[in-house]
């Protein structure tokens, strides 16, 4: 049986009811949001229209409303009186959201009960257009990475392969062959990412220099480096501040994050020296695994791989669940991840038997008073359990 992701069942809910909003349906590449409108488009009985961006020229801004006036044609000849319209990477065209404004309202007057669906993979991108021009007019559904019980139903995975590979599904049947995964990931999944999703849609002076400053943080994911240091492992010219504008950049694009160390005050936290965090851990491995038996029976390098995996589910879940996640240090005492929600913390530090346990949850608790603080993995909440529980019920 073909698997389904657990949003099937709404957007297919939501493909049936009447037509009230823009249904947005946003996500990094690959997790497989295109997949998942087929499978809705496959189980709905409405006729539907499908068009992708992907290769449109970005300049092309009539685009949209020929595929849309395309899809009123075929609805007025066909004698439909209800439609889906699906618009695939909208956010490629530029001034998008201006002109799905505009195309939408002009429905709405004449009661066309066209139903629209837009798919986005640049959270960046999405989120200005949303919020600049269609407030008020959409819902917006988010698809994050699989998670490990997803991989295990659909592709028989276990905990370990999740961990180490990161759960893109199309990297799936590769995993027995470390070169060819390898490839995929970067070539497939990194490279559209950074040159589509990241330097075509930002501000970006020195693409070389982005590229190095992802694969370095990616390698060090689940560690703490300065931005000076960072520099200096560069070949590219750059300087502090530019790091740090494009570590923000890719951290909007669901790639690579620098956390921030948790502080009462606010000014120190953006001062402090970012720990980087993957959101997906088949970033790490592609930049800084060897093989899986050589990292996976090294009892140091695991542990690495294990924290970060906690990072990177933290993370995927941050901006749907409201939360911040941040880390904690203080000299040789250390926090892994510290979540604020709503004024609310939650300290939790990751233990998978490379280490014992230090002094840093006792001494976080003691200085900031958590609402709670774990420990995940050995002699805490196990790994197979903390991967089924959504962050925010923890707090």
């Amino acid at each position: 049986m073909e698997f389904k992701r657990s949003q099937f069942q709404l957007l297919l809910d939501r493909m049936n009811e009447a037509r009230m909003f823009i249904q947005v349906l946003a996500g990094p590449r690959q997790v497989g949001k295109s997949t998942l409108i087929g499978q809705v488009l496959e189980a709905n009985p409405l006729p539907h229209y499908l068009y992708d961006a992907d290769g449109v020229n970005e300049n092309d801004t009539d685009w949209i409303r020929r595929v849309w006036e395309s899809a009123r044609a075929q609805m007025d000849t066909l004698g439909q009186t209800e439609a889906i319209l699906v618009i695939d990477e909208v956010q490629k065209i530029k001034q998008w959201s201006e002109i799905v404004k505009r195309e939408w309202d002009a429905d709405t007057r004449r009661r066309r009960q066209l139903k629209v669906f837009l798919l986005g993979s640049s959270r960046l991108m999405l989120r200005k257009g949303l919020t600049e021009s269609l407030a008020g007019r959409f819902e917006l559904t988010r698809l994050g990475h699989w998670l490990p019980r997803e991989m295990e139903e659909a592709f028989g995975w276990n905990l370990d392969d999740w961990i180490y590979y990161g759960g893109y599904p199309g990297s799936a049947h590769l995993i027995n062959d470390g070169s060819r995964w390898r490839r995929y990931i970067k070539q497939s999944l990194v490279a559209p990412a950074i040159e589509k999703d990241v330097i075509l849609t930002s501000n970006i002076y020195k693409p070389a220099l982005m590229k190095q400053l992802f694969e370095l943080g990616c390698s060090y994911s689940a560690e703490i480096l300065s931005l000076t240091k960072a520099l200096g492992q560069l070949q590219d010219a750059g300087n502090v501040t530019t790091l740090s504008a494009y570590l923000e950049i890719l951290n909007q694009c669901n790639l690579l994050a620098g956390l921030q160390k948790y502080s009462n005050d606010e000014a120190r936290r953006y001062q402090s020296i970012p720990k980087y965090q993957v959101y997906n851990n088949a970033l790490l491995t592609a930049y800084r695994g060897s093989t899986f038996e050589k990292d996976r029976t090294d009892p140091q390098k695991w542990g690495r791989w294990v924290e970060s995996a906690v990072g990177a589910y933290l993370m995927d879940n941050a901006e749907e669940a409201d939360y911040q996640v941040y880390y904690w240090r203080e000299r040789s005492d250390e926090v892994d991840y510290i979540l604020v929600r709503r004024g609310e913390v939650l300290a939790l530090e990751v233990k998978s038997g490379r280490r014992g346990m230090n002094s840093g949850l006792p001494r976080f608790c003691e200085n900031f008073h958590p609402r709670r603080a774990l420990v995940v993995g050995t002699d805490g909440v196990p790994f197979e359990e903390f991967f089924r529980i959504r962050p925010e019920e923890l707090f």
